[in-house]
């Protein structure tokens, strides 16, 4: 009853024809952005921050929440009718979005994509509604050794749930690491890894760092592949998108498998791209008719895009309650967070109620005005996708130059950002996961911070992360998922060695 009645307040501070408009024109970007490869959700959101730093905080993350959805949206449409996923998670969506498009149900595999996501969506902002508060008078017991042993979790189960290989996703959370080191010392006031470069005393700013590794780096990558649009034509009125509604229940057990999958890998640092990848094979193996599958299966559509918007949505909810984001996005949005003087964590919900709950009331009515706009605006966006890449191309890396510059109005942050984009290049060519390293920028003078204050507590005796049963458990889980791939190896069944039948010949 209580979560009810603070949602209730964050609905009145959220419906204000200023917070409606804020919220529209997030989606529109969010739209525009997912659509555009070489830009995505991160870096979208990243390039909003400097814009918001004159607004109020809930403005703010309405703004860049809702641009948040509408790239998640915005990335379905290249899918389905380019065969383009806008986004990293939506790759899963093109096995049956871009074959349904081919046969001439584009329309259908479109409005069955929005309509999973806004319910998967739904699925996720009522875990955050209803949960959130719990997590937070949980975490208000939290001191520094409890709080590091929560960023060894996160840290610990980047490395056993990725997809990529350990060393790679390791390698990548060490430069992070280096990263958020460099500048002052907030411990003992001494200079790191500054190199004798007045403009690094104040750091290397996250923001500069995700628009070289997302911009910058995925236009390079874009450029090298000489990527041509060549899409199906779409079309979506009122009677596909009614027809499309009345097919969706018989699909109702790989809709709850897949919310399952989404908000389970949003919650954990799994991040939408894997939740969508899991979701769509294991509705593929539990599916009656699995020859279906990459033909045109609207199975194949839903699963994906439901887990991906459950995963994203809930991703916010340990970045909200513990300051641990579950996605990339989430991570640049920790930042935002921080830049605007708000600390997250437990304490957010007792200082900032008009904060936190503006922004879970706006997750409801956001992802419903996404889906209304997404689905009038198709064929707007699809038309965008169809100028020459080699006119969108200097007009994004320009976009990218601005919002590093407006970070510190510093010519050397673009200069940094070039070289950021660069390692989004080599990061992106060589299999490196890029989300690592934002994740370990972000938390790592916290989780330094933390480790810190506990050596001084105990006298530099590591015993203190075992002081209690909170702490040990979650520092012997965090060990445990960051030793998960070797484990795995060991308990591996050998493959019998085949019996070598001599030839009768």
């Amino acid at each position: 009853m209580e979560q009810l009645n603070l949602l209730m307040h964050g609905m009145s501070v959220v419906l204000s024809w200023y917070h409606i408009m804020i919220m529209i024109a997030g989606i529109l970007l969010g739209i525009l952005v997912g659509v555009l490869p070489g830009l995505g959700a991160p870096n979208g959101v990243t390039l909003l921050l400097p814009i918001t730093f004159t607004m109020q905080p809930v403005s703010a993350i309405i703004l860049l929440s809702c641009m948040y959805w509408g790239a998640l949206f915005g990335g379905s449409v290249t899918s389905v009718i380019f065969n383009i996923p806008g986004e990293p998670s939506s790759v899963a969506t093109t096995f049956d979005g871009y074959p349904m498009a081919r046969q001439g149900r584009a329309g259908e595999a479109l409005t069955a994509a929005f309509t999973s996501a806004l319910l998967g969506a739904l699925v996720g902002v009522l875990l955050i509604t209803f949960l959130s508060g719990y997590i937070a008078k949980f975490a208000l017991s939290f001191s520094s050794p409890e709080f590091f042993a929560v960023y060894v979790l996160a840290f610990g189960s980047f490395i056993g749930l990725s997809r990529t290989p350990p060393l790679k996703t390791i390698s990548s959370m060490m430069i992070g690491f280096a990263v958020a080191a460099v500048g002052m010392d907030t411990v003992s006031g001494n200079l790191r890894l500054t190199f004798g470069i007045p403009d690094l005393l104040r750091g290397i700013s996250f923001e500069v760092a995700v628009i070289g590794l997302f911009g910058i780096g995925e236009i390079l990558c874009t450029v090298e592949e000489g990527l041509v649009f060549k899409g199906e034509h779409t079309k979506i009125n009122a009677r596909i998108v009614w027809q499309t509604w009345k097919q969706m229940p018989r699909y109702w057990a790989t809709w709850l498998r897949s919310v399952a999958i989404g908000c389970w890998m949003g919650i954990t640092p799994g991040g939408p791209t894997a939740a969508s990848f899991l979701s769509y094979s294991v509705a593929k193996r539990m599916s009656k008719t699995p020859e279906r599958f990459g033909k045109g299966a609207l199975e194949g559509v839903i699963a994906p895009e439901t887990a991906d918007h459950s995963a994203g949505t809930s991703a916010l909810l340990p970045m909200l309650t513990l300051g641990i984001p579950g996605s990339a996005t989430a991570a640049v949005m920790l930042g935002g967070l921080m830049i605007w003087g708000l600390q997250p964590g437990p304490t957010l919900f007792l200082e900032q109620k008009d904060f936190v709950w503006g922004l879970i009331a706006s997750m409801y009515l956001g992802n419903v005005v996404g889906l209304v706009v997404v689905l009038s605006t198709v064929p707007l966006f699809a038309s965008i996708l169809r100028v020459p890449f080699s006119i969108m191309a200097p007009i994004i890396v320009i976009v990218c130059c601005i919002g590093a510059y407006a970070v510190n109005q510093s010519l050397f942050d673009v200069d940094l950002m070039l070289v950021f984009g660069v390692f989004g290049y080599l990061f992106k060519k060589l299999g490196y996961p890029i989300a690592p390293l934002v994740l370990a920028a972000v938390l790592g003078d916290k989780a330094e911070d933390a480790f810190r204050q506990s050596m001084l507590f105990s006298g530099g005796s590591l015993g203190i992360f075992w002081h209690n049963g909170l702490a040990g458990t979650l520092t012997t889980l965090g060990l445990l998922m960051a030793c998960l791939p070797l484990i795995g190896r060991l308990f591996k069944r050998k493959e019998p060695i085949p019996a070598i039948v001599p030839n009768p010949d």
